[in-house]
């Protein structure tokens, strides 16, 4: 709503429903962003950790196929969107299609409100994101004071925060802060990926906006050519249902989705390449006019479905990615932190983004504004996409060398994490001294005699 008033809205030519200026649209506009910003990434951080909370004693197949086809229903909406608001926010009516949305989210704000009741999941009280943190500071507190026997004694640095090191923590507490600190690298290698996947409302939207986008007197939205990348998801995901079938059928399959993630970076450096060729390609056109929202612009003859094959491999490489990372995030730590998990996971996804604008910020800056142009026909945009291109390579080998790490999916992970903690091998041993009696009291004592 506070995005409403982007320009003077008529009702007639002597009546202004308001008289903004611009520096007040400005302030609007980016407080708009704000909002929206903090909704989405409120939404994104609970709405698939509160539909996974159900899956907790599924297999590795079921959880899988669960996260497939979540983010399968995810770009089904978003391929709806692109193609129905995009066009009438470019086509139609501009406020229009803010209106949408609103009217969209206050309804679903009606529907949660409406079945409250069937959502409220309360995580156990061990199990918080700050006593993740907690472990954290009291471990480097720790190491802090106590430095001269930081390598003796502990085999993690972690394990300072134990009570028996002097920490303030559990044994439990401490070991699945460990577990979530051995994803830190799959994060972190996540992040130049998501900057890769943020070329479609940044780098590629500037190449479609200066390519012809007239398709048989039609004018096609620029959002809409988001829905190429949305396409080959949206069949991948039944095809990759059928081979995880096949892969997790047998019982000595030991497939891991580490394979998926590296074949979709590598999709994703190869959409970037492709991307700096066709920068090449589209400048070999002539220039033409093109009306959009009401203004001309000088852009390439050059159609705009030729840029489809790198938003076809960015479509690819999202199928490969988003859903194993999702697995192995849930997957290799324990019940009691997979909601945090998550929630880390879907940070350095957003942490991708800020390093794209870095980078962005950076190569426009050292190249004086030759790499990234204001007017692509007067820049070397191509260079900055096979830069980029460079990146990922590198980004996707690193982690190729690290993916061993992370192929230990069996089920009897988190079981195997229960039963090193000395609480839990103690009430064990105590069960089976129990049985132990009981059998010796049932058992009759027999001599020699009867028992020849």
């Amino acid at each position: 709503v506070v995005a409403f008033p982007f320009e003077d809205i008529y009702i007639d030519r002597r009546h202004i429903l308001h008289t903004l200026t611009k520096k007040e649209q400005k302030i609007v506009f980016y407080f708009a962003l704000l909002t929206a910003s903090l909704g989405i990434g409120g939404i994104r951080a609970i709405v698939c950790p509160l539909s996974a909370y159900n899956l907790e004693d599924c297999g590795l197949k079921e959880l899988l196929s669960f996260f497939n086809w979540f983010y399968w229903l995810v770009n089904l909406n978003s391929a709806v969107v692109f193609v129905s608001i995009s066009y009438i926010q470019q086509s139609v009516a501009r406020n229009l299609g803010f209106l949408i949305p609103f009217v969209s989210v206050l309804m679903a704000m009606i529907t949660i409100h409406m079945v409250r009741g069937e959502m409220i999941y309360k995580p156990k009280t061990d199990s918080s994101l700050l006593m993740t943190f907690g472990v954290i500071a009291s471990a480097l507190k720790t190491c802090c004071v106590r430095y001269r026997y930081f390598s003796g004694g502990v085999t993690n640095w972690l394990d300072h925060a134990k009570e028996n090191y002097g920490g303030q923590y559990s044994e439990t507490q401490v070991e699945s802060t460990k577990s979530l600190a051995r994803l830190f690298p799959l994060f972190a290698f996540q992040i130049l990926y998501r900057t890769c996947i943020m070329q479609i409302p940044s780098g590629y939207y500037l190449q479609t906006m200066n390519s012809n986008l007239n398709f048989s007197g039609f004018v096609l939205p620029i959002a809409a050519m988001n829905v190429i990348s949305i396409v080959p998801l949206l069949i991948l995901v039944p095809i990759l249902e059928c081979v995880n079938s096949c892969l997790f059928s047998s019982k000595e399959s030991r497939h891991s989705p580490t394979i998926y993630i590296v074949v979709g970076q590598l999709c994703a450096a190869l959409s970037v390449m492709v991307a700096g060729f066709s920068e090449i390609h589209r400048k070999h056109f002539p220039q033409v006019e093109q009306t959009l929202s009401k203004e001309v612009l000088l852009v390439s003859s050059m159609p705009c479905f030729h840029l489809a094959p790198q938003y076809i491999l960015l479509g690819v490489a999202e199928a490969l990615v988003t859903p194993s990372c999702s697995l192995l995030s849930f997957r290799l730590v324990p019940e009691r932190i997979r909601g945090i998990s998550m929630h880390f996971l879907a940070l350095f996804n957003g942490a991708g983004c800020f390093v794209g604008a870095f980078i962005v910020q950076t190569v426009h800056t050292g190249t004086r504004g030759n790499w990234f142009p204001h007017l692509l026909h007067e820049g070397k945009l191509e260079r900055f996409f096979f830069f980029l291109a460079s990146l990922m390579m590198v980004n996707t080998l690193g982690f190729w060398t690290i993916a061993h790490r992370y192929n230990n999916l069996n089920q009897e992970y988190t079981e195997e994490f229960r039963g090193s903690l000395p609480e839990e091998k103690l009430l064990q041993h105590e069960k089976a001294i129990k049985f132990y009696d009981s059998v010796l009291d049932c058992s009759p004592i027999l001599s020699p005699m009867e028992a020849t």
